[in-house]
């Protein structure tokens, strides 16, 4: 049981809640201007791991095909057959319902949204098949961990987070148009959809830094905006530092850093927001 257990926490990819996690705490903080209580940031975390287990199973159930014919993904725990195809359902469903449970013990709103999540998650496991803005459907998706936590805490939705929301489909998008260039050459010969695929290398890591100094000024504009003190802004100029060490590391020519550049970095700049954004409020 501890070792299926093991397969799914693989399956899920589980240590990569680091990305989302830390900016639903964020907009946690700001939306109650100081720390929740115990039960809402309980609900607000088991919600927000909830979705993105299921998202990620989900994932792994349409994707069990091509993931298999692609040498990078085939010894994923659905294609080895550690998983199967209907265990990999069950889980799908019973994250869902978490997260339904979740919701509904937060509030009304979170509740009858939920709903508008989950039909996110699931399109964007199809969206790789008929369209190179995949990356941003996904940050999209990701987006939903602030805004739900606000509306979690607020019982509202209120244009003050939408550009903290932004700037996580943009930091999101920026880094998964990176991790696509592992499969740049699989993706054009099944057909499949990307920013690398469908304008090259070069193209790919300047959108993807486009998109970076995009988030950057969103999170400054988030400072701003909620009148954050000193310690945000040392914060903003460790992000800062870290977007351009993270594209440092990515070379056209050379790509052999990228798994180094796609988890440390950017888990490191979702916990910086986070830490920040605390400090700022209590000190």
């Amino acid at each position: 049981m501890l070792n299926k257990f093991r397969l799914y926490l693989s399956m899920i990819k589980f240590s990569h809640s680091v990305f989302a996690l830390p900016f639903a705490l964020t907009s946690a903080l700001l939306a109650a201007q100081g720390l929740p209580s115990v039960q809402q940031s309980l609900l607000i975390v088991i919600a927000m791991v909830s979705a993105r287990s299921a998202a990620m199973g989900l994932n792994r159930i349409i994707d069990r095909d091509i993931d298999a014919c692609n040498p990078r993904t085939k010894n994923r725990e659905i294609p080895r057959g550690a998983i199967k195809t209907t265990e990999a359902f069950i889980f799908v469903v019973l994250s869902f319902a978490v997260l339904l449970g979740a919701a509904y013990m937060l509030n009304d709103l979170c509740f009858l949204l939920s709903p508008v999540a989950i039909g996110f998650l699931i399109l964007y496991s199809y969206t790789k098949r008929f369209t190179w803005l995949c990356h941003l459907v996904l940050g999209i998706c990701i987006s939903a961990a602030p805004i739900g936590a606000w509306i979690a805490l607020r019982g509202t939705l209120n244009m003050e987070i939408i550009p903290l929301a932004l700037a996580v489909v943009f930091w999101l998008a920026g880094f998964d148009v990176l991790y696509a260039l592992q499969d740049i050459d699989f993706d054009k010969k099944k057909g499949l959809k990307s920013i690398p695929a469908r304008f090259g290398i070069r193209r790919a890591i300047t959108l993807s830094r486009l998109m970076h100094t995009a988030t950057f000024w969103l999170l400054v504009y988030t400072g701003i905006l909620f009148n954050l003190d000193l310690p945000y802004w040392i914060g903003m100029a460790v992000v800062g530092l870290l977007l351009v060490y993270e594209h440092s590391l990515v070379k056209s020519e050379d790509l052999s850093k990228l798994d180094f550049a796609f988890f440390n970095m950017n888990g490191y700049i979702s916990i910086v927001v986070f830490i920040s954004t605390m400090g700022a409020l209590f000190l």
